[in-house]
Formats: structure tokens, C-alpha cells, sequence
């Protein structure tokens, strides 16, 4: 493959024409108990078989490039078989975060106008009333259940190139609103596979068979376009779990014959925190990958399991148009150090006043391709959002709203989030948007959230509300439970505070970093109530 193809289908075809007898999809006895499908490896050329099977009946029931296809699959192989066939005749898919509940969902479904939902058979009822509650009555089918017509006429443009054509539209949370809809061409995936391919160092990938572990989520950028695509250019297997499992973790290291694996910062304090065990590096992990690792942790995980875990940083706006990672030694482990920037990367560090950073000092990331074309790699626009789109793009470069401060060897180091949003185990959750969805509650008068730090999991939402009725914590407990209706449970307040009254400005906006401290002291009060035992993943 001298040439990297145009298109995520294209790059399969030809990894399953040179490497048909490989394994591409390999799924543990435990994920196939969860999910009740098979357990076991599918070949590449098994995988074309299956591709080609749905490929021709999209095409037969009238679906065409221009159109979008909602997945609400969760981890299952089906997520990667229909995304494949789809992509094959120009169109795109919207992965779906199952733990997303009614509110989430009518507007996902409003917004990106798909002419057809597949999902788990437990939650097609729910997708097809969201799209009736907003006007759009999409068809909802399970995986191999017969194609219908689609809904709709296509909705993008598809007279450009094949590598810029849409190939898939994830959900970011919106700092300043709902949720924008990152549009992601083929070439943000092909390259994002290419990147991880020849980035060397630490994170070497061979094309000798490569097996990758992750138990990250597929709707996510990450397992989508670093995970699935590295696996694709190498010709190497992915094992997706159902999600993180702590005590079967290394179980499932061992059974998968993970030669590396992603993860995200909590994964490594809760392997940790288990006991010690003579079986801790009987494994055939070379290295993993990931972000977040507490730093007074780093250097004990690799010494006591026996492999680095190398820091990053990406965003789903940037694929690998701008990646940074600590590959290459020295790695500066345990100093929250996220790597050197490449040669193929443009950075700034900017204060307040616009004005570049000196050495060492804080300050907003800001980053573009080098070269002609400052956005290769990244995501094409916000759907429907052009005024954000360019605000984003102010000035030639990409605000990235991250904090963070560089050596003069070039090491980089994140330091903080500029962006109003909450990082819990390692979903990015805005505030405004869980201040949006709190609104909508006949008690509540006034929102206000921000984050709290929490031991386990980063950080954790905490609410101060105002309400019509008597506060008390079985209020509290009603909220919270018309909430995990509403929203995703990890964007439920695990805290809530009543008060009379929220920081605001003269033009009654949210004081920000005054709510923070106003969270911070609040978090030690007795009148707070702790509902996170009552925030649990919603099971349909």
C-alpha cells in the first residue's frame, strides 16, 4: 500500500486483500456474555464478506451518498461492519453514546437529520419516540434486520473529493450550548492510522500482527479513529470490551494477546489500587496508550506491571492533524509531560491578551497542520454551526481552550482546561448543557454547575440550584432521578447544594471561577447532599 487510500472502506479492502486470513475483530468470552453474540476472532476476509452482504442491501432499499445513518451499538463488532459498508457508498454514520437518554436524543436526531437508526433492540422504542417528539420519524432497525427506506433526502454535500467527503459526525460537548457536531472527513481517519503507524518510539506498531486491547468507547474518537484505523494499516486485530472492568482487566490483557493497549487516567489508579499479584506481568503488553495518568502513579504502574504508558494529547477536532505525544525518551514520567510536538505541527502558547507565552508559562494552546493546508487532518466544521466553526479557527490557528506550558526542550505540559467543561472519567461533560437539561425541572428556578475533584474519577458535577419548593434531600433525590431520564448518568449532579442565590454578572451570567470556589467550599458543607451512589448507568 504505497498509497494511502481514499476512503476508511478503501483502506479495509486492501488490508483485507493483502492480509484476508489475519484476524480484525477478536471478542473475549466475557464481552460476548455481556452482549449475548458470539465469542471469537472474525478474519479480514470474513469481515469483507459481512461488509459486502450489508453494503449491497443499503444500496438496494435506496439509500445514497448524502445521508447519515444513526449506530447506537455500543462496543459490539456490528459498530465497525456497518460503519464499513455505509462508508462504502458515500455515506455517513452518527455513533450514538448509549448512557445518552430522551433530551440527548431528540436533539442528536434533529440535528443530524439521519435517514435511519440501527440499534440494540433495547433501545429502538426510545429512538424511535425521540425522533417523533422532534418531528423526524427516522426508521429504527436492529443489526441484520431488513433495510427499510430510508427517511429523507441526503443532507451533506458529496461533490468534493472522496478523501473530504463526511464520513462520520461525532458529538463534542459544547461549551456554550448544546453539543456540536464535529463533521470528519475520510482522510481524518486515514490519517489518524497512518500517524499512529509511523510514530515510532514507545508506540511502535509492526505489520507483523499487532493486537490491540481497548475498552474505550467505540462513539468515541479514540477507538474509532486511533484504535480501529491502526489496526486497519498494520493489518492487526482489535479486542473492544464492553467497557472497563478493574478485576477481569488483566485477565482479559492475557486472553486477548494484547500486544497494546489504550486507556484513560483513571484505568491506572484503579489497577493500583487492587493487590499486588505474581501474575502482574505475565502479559505480552509492549505499551500503552493514553491520557490522564495521575503523575504520582506513573512511574510505580510501568515498574510494577512492566511497560510504559505513554501520555498524549488530541482532540475529536483535531485527529491527527495535531497530536502530541510522549513517544519518544525522554518521557519525563510523572511530570504530566504530554510529549514534543512534530515537525507536521504548528503550536502557539498564548496568555489572556493574545500575547505569546514565555518559557515555562501557562498559557491557551493554540495549533494547526504546518504546510499549505493548516487544517489537514482535522475535523471539516461544526454541523450547522459556521460562526463557531471560525470562532474556533480565529486568526489561522485552532483555539484548543487547554492550558498548558512548554520547556525550551520543546516538552509540553497540560495544565488545566480554559473550556467551562467537567472531565469525569474521561468524558468531557459542559456545564451549560447540564444546566440546560436541570432547567427543564418544574422545582428548579436557577442552575448553576461546575466541577468538584474526585479521587477516583477526576472530577465530579456539582449543582447549586435555586428551586420553587421546600429544599431537602428528598428533593434531591427526585431531581436526580427525573435527571438519569433525561441525560446521561455521568453528567448528573453527584452533588447538589440549594441556595438562595448564584454568583452572577451585571448581565446575569454565570461568574464562573467565583461558582468554582463557591463548589469547592460547598463540597465540606453538611447541607450538601452526596447523590453519587445514586448515579448509576441507566439499563434499558
Amino acid at each position: 500500500m504505497s498509497e494511502m487510500p481514499a476512503t476508511v472502506h478503501g483502506l479495509f479492502s486492501a488490508s483485507a486483500t493483502r492480509w484476508p486470513e489475519r484476524p480484525l475483530i477478536n471478542v473475549l468470552a466475557e464481552t460476548a456474555a455481556i452482549y449475548a453474540i458470539p465469542a471469537g476472532e472474525v478474519t479480514y476476509a470474513v469481515a469483507q464478506e459481512r461488509v459486502d452482504h450489508l453494503s449491497a442491501e443499503f444500496a438496494k432499499a435506496g439509500f445514497e451518498a448524502g445521508q447519515r445513518v444513526m449506530l447506537l451499538l455500543e462496543n459490539r463488532p456490528d459498530f465497525f461492519f456497518y460503519w464499513l459498508a455505509l462508508n462504502a457508498l458515500g455515506l455517513s454514520v452518527v455513533p450514538v453514546n448509549p448512557d445518552l437518554r430522551a433530551a440527548e436524543l431528540e436533539y442528536m436526531i434533529e440535528n443530524a437529520e439521519p435517514a435511519l437508526a440501527v440499534a440494540i433492540p433495547s433501545r429502538m422504542a426510545e429512538l424511535r419516540e425521540a425522533g417523533e417528539a422532534v418531528n423526524r420519524p427516522i426508521p429504527v432497525v436492529a443489526p441484520d434486520q431488513p433495510i427499510p427506506a430510508p427517511f429523507g433526502a441526503p443532507v451533506f454535500d458529496t461533490s468534493c473529493d472522496p478523501q473530504h467527503r463526511e464520513t462520520a459526525m461525532l458529538y463534542t460537548s459544547g461549551t456554550t450550548g448544546r453539543p456540536k457536531g464535529c463533521v470528519l472527513a475520510n482522510t481524518y481517519f486515514t490519517e489518524a492510522g497512518d500517524w499512529y503507524a509511523k510514530a515510532g518510539g514507545v508506540c511502535t506498531l509492526t505489520k507483523d500482527g499487532e493486537r490491540m486491547l481497548t475498552p474505550l468507547p467505540i462513539f468515541h474518537m479514540n477507538a474509532m479513529a486511533y484504535s480501529f484505523m491502526a489496526m486497519l494499516t498494520v493489518g492487526g486485530c482489535l479486542t473492544a470490551l464492553d467497557r472497563f472492568h478493574p478485576r477481569s482487566w488483566w485477565a482479559s490483557v492475557r486472553e486477548s494477546g494484547a500486544t497494546c493497549l489504550h486507556y484513560l487516567g483513571v484505568m491506572p489508579s484503579m489497577l493500583m489500587g487492587l493487590p499486588e499479584d505474581p501474575e502482574d506481568r505475565s502479559h505480552s503488553v509492549r505499551f500503552g496508550f493514553g491520557a490522564g495518568v495521575d503523575p504520582r502513579l506513573h512511574a510505580a504502574f510501568e515498574e510494577r506491571f512492566g511497560f510504559p504508558i505513554m501520555e498524549a494529547w488530541a482532540m475529536t477536532e483535531t485527529g491527527a492533524g495535531a497530536v502530541i505525544a510522549a513517544n519518544h525518551e525522554p518521557r519525563r514520567v510523572g511530570e504530566a509531560c504530554i510529549g514534543r510536538p512534530g515537525p507536521e505541527l504548528e503550536v502557539r502558547i498564548v496568555a489572556d491578551n493574545g500575547s505569546d507565552c514565555t518559557t515555562d508559562m501557562p498559557g491557551e494552546l493554540l495549533v494547526r497542520h504546518s504546510g499549505s493546508d493548516p487544517r489537514h487532518g482535522f475535523f471539516k466544521e461544526y454541523w450547522k454551526n459556521p460562526k463557531e466553526t471560525e470562532k474556533v479557527w480565529e486568526g489561522g490557528w485552532f483555539h484548543t481552550g487547554d492550558i498548558v506550558r512548554q520547556l525550551d526542550t520543546g516538552d509540553m505540559f497540560f495544565v488545566d482546561r480554559k473550556k467551562n467543561v467537567i472531565r469525569r472519567s474521561g468524558e468531557n461533560i459542559a456545564a451549560v448543557e447540564v444546566e440546560s437539561v436541570l432547567m427543564r425541572h418544574p422545582a428548579i428556578t436557577a442552575a448553576a454547575v461546575a466541577a468538584v475533584p474526585d479521587d477516583i474519577r477526576g472530577d465530579e458535577v456539582f449543582a447549586c440550584l435555586q428551586v420553587n419548593a421546600d429544599p431537602s434531600p428528598e428533593l434531591a433525590r427526585q431531581i436526580t432521578e427525573w435527571a438519569l431520564g433525561q441525560m446521561a448518568y455521568y453528567k448528573v449532579p453527584g452533588y447538589i447544594a440549594f441556595v438562595t442565590d448564584l454568583p452572577l454578572t451585571a448581565t446575569n451570567k454565570i461568574q464562573r471561577a467565583t461558582l468554582k470556589s463557591l463548589a469547592a467550599d460547598l463540597l465540606a458543607d453538611a447541607a450538601t447532599i452526596d447523590l453519587r451512589k445514586a448515579k448509576k448507568r441507566q439499563i434499558a
